[in-house]
Order: structure tokens, then C-alpha cells, then sequence
């Protein structure tokens, strides 16, 4: 860890070394994110200084199975833990969000570079790499607008679950359909046996009707999306 930026620290556990050293702190009842929490100022062995912890613990909602294929370094039959080690000195509350959010980051990050494309360089002049990045971010927006833009008139933030790229192609892009003309107009048929078919007509009766308002767009939704 360097001082002065804001990491986060991971330390394996060797030789049956227990870092169950929050025995003696006593946990309190903690935000939504946890059930309970706790912090405390620790040096490990090998570190330079005391660097300061925060442990969550979530109430056990399955008791222990003997059948289960994976098996926790801090196992017990009440709770779950997590630890994180930081030089930040906010609130627990607030650096839970922080790191919850950034840890997040990191599978969106993932899906830019493999779903997007936006690790594809197409070309070795800086100027089309620059149009490729844009239009890959243009493009994994745009299915983050599809996320809200299909949600229930009464969903919640907390309800709402991301879609990838790669879902969002199977469901409404990678379809067996045909395309027709007739009269001067063009229009898709899709199989009946088509499992998105409600989904996909709700989606289209909102993009219709978009209609620019006095200062902006007028809302399609009627209920605003609230946490």
C-alpha cells in the first residue's frame, strides 16, 4: 500500500494463520450493506505499520451443508465475512459503497473490452481508434438506456439488474426473423415462438412514443425511477 492513495489490501493466509483478529472488537449493528460491522487497527506480520480494517458480517441464511464443493477461509456456522483493509478515513458506511462500487467496476469494465469490443483496435492511426472507443461507449450506453428504458412503471433502483451486451444480443438481436416490404414500408416478422416478443413490443410502443415537449423530451415512463 502506498500513502496517500486509496487502495485496497488483500493478504493470503498462511500456515493456518487465523486474521480472525477482531475477536476482541465488539461488532454493532451496521448499514443496509451488513448485518453487522466493526474496525480496528491491526499490523500484520511482514507490514511496515497498522493499517486500519473493516469487517462486515452478513447473519447465515442456510445453516452448514456437508455436501458443499467450496469452503470459506473464515468459516463459521452463524456468519459470513468480509474484510477490507484502506488508508481512507470516512465512514464505514460510505467506504462499504466506495469499494462495493469499485469492485463493480471492474466486471463493466470487462464487458467494454469483451462485449463492446472496446479492446478491439482497429487501426494504428489515432484518430479511428479514437471513433472505434467512441462508438463501442456509444454502443454500451446505449444498452444501459435499454436497462431503464424496459423497466415496470413500479420498479426501484435495488430491482433493477444490469443486462450485458452479449444477453441483451441474444434476446433481441441474434433472432430468427424476416424482413418484408410492401407499400413503401419495411417491417420485421418475428416467430410466435419468439420468449421476448411482449417485452420487445413494449420496448418499440415506448420508442414511439418519444416526442419533444416544450423544453425537452416529454417522459415516456409516468413514474419516475426512485431508490
Amino acid at each position: 500500500m502506498e500513502i496517500g492513495f486509496s487502495s485496497l489490501v488483500a493478504r493470503s493466509v498462511q500456515h493456518g494463520h487465523s486474521f480472525l483478529c477482531w475477536r476482541g472488537h465488539q461488532f454493532r449493528h451496521a448499514a443496509p450493506d451488513a448485518d453487522e460491522q466493526c474496525e480496528f487497527c491491526y499490523q500484520p506480520e511482514g507490514w511496515g505499520k497498522a493499517y486500519r480494517f473493516l469487517a462486515l458480517r452478513y447473519q447465515k441464511q442456510d445453516p452448514l451443508s456437508p455436501e458443499r464443493e467450496q469452503y470459506q477461509v473464515f468459516d463459521s456456522p452463524q456468519y459470513i465475512y468480509r474484510v477490507f483493509v484502506t488508508n481512507m478515513k470516512r465512514p464505514i458506511d460510505l467506504l462499504m459503497w466506495f469499494y462495493n462500487q469499485r469492485a463493480g467496476a471492474e466486471n463493466l469494465i470487462k464487458e467494454a473490452n469483451n462485449d463492446a469490443g472496446l479492446a478491439a483496435h482497429p487501426s494504428r492511426r489515432w484518430a479511428t481508434n479514437c471513433v472505434h472507443f467512441q462508438l463501442a461507449m456509444l454502443a454500451y450506453n446505449l444498452n444501459c438506456w435499454l436497462l431503464l428504458f424496459q423497466r415496470e412503471e413500479t420498479a426501484k433502483v435495488a430491482e433493477l439488474k444490469h443486462t450485458t451486451l452479449a444477453i441483451a444480443r441474444l434476446r433481441f438481436l441474434f433472432l430468427a426473423a424476416k424482413v418484408w416490404r410492401h407499400a413503401g414500408r419495411v417491417g420485421v416478422s418475428y416467430s410466435d415462438q419468439y420468449a421476448e416478443r411482449g417485452l420487445f413490443h413494449r420496448l418499440m410502443d415506448r420508442l414511439r412514443n418519444i416526442a419533444p415537449g416544450e423544453a425537452s423530451f416529454a417522459p415516456v415512463l409516468l413514474t419516475p425511477l426512485r431508490s
